[in-house]
């Protein structure tokens, strides 16, 4: 019997999915408009104002754009450019949005459900070019955890009995 019980405890594991890689899936699965809002809600909740969403066929590589706040002193133009992709971003993908928001904003996001190259983070911080933020599919699921959009977490107490032996042979 015990036998039995090692076997199917084997199996178990493998039928865990990690959430994030179930919050990605059900990404993946929204529409590309529907991710364009998500990431609106997401700027909003993370203290952008006025944030619009841009995006359509023949976009430029602009999806949005929004206003940063900080600190309610001072404010910054940014715009952004969501992929749904599952695979890395290349440095060609951050040059083209760069040149979509020269002379439009202060600020570029570029958020996918991704990586990103090596290439394309050097890219996006090089010398000499405006800065680009960068948001990759772990970064987002984490940031739409922490500002609960659409993820519930529970804390669970696990109760731990210690036993005193001191106290049973005072007895």
């Amino acid at each position: 019997m015990k036998q039995e019980r090692d076997a199917s405890n084997e199996e178990e594991p493998n039928k865990e999915v990690e959430w994030q890689e179930e919050l990605l899936d059900v990404i993946h699965n929204m529409s590309p408009a529907g991710f364009e809002r998500l990431v609106q809600r997401l700027l909003r909740e993370s203290g952008f104002i006025h944030v619009e969403v841009t995006g359509r066929t023949g976009d430029g590589w602009i999806d949005g754009q929004g206003i940063l706040r900080l600190g309610g002193l001072i404010s910054f133009n940014v715009i952004f450019q969501c992929k749904k992709w599952k695979n890395a971003v290349g440095a060609n993908q951050i040059r083209d949005f760069r040149g979509a928001m020269v002379g439009r904003a202060d600020k570029g996001l570029f958020i996918t459900m991704g990586t990103f190259t090596k290439e394309a983070i050097k890219e996006a911080t090089r010398d000499g070019a405006p800065a680009i933020d960068l948001v990759d599919g772990d970064q987002l699921v984490e940031k739409l955890k922490q500002l609960s959009l659409g993820v519930i977490t529970k804390k669970i107490e696990i109760e731990q009995v210690q036993i005193d032996p001191d106290w049973y042979a005072n007895i």
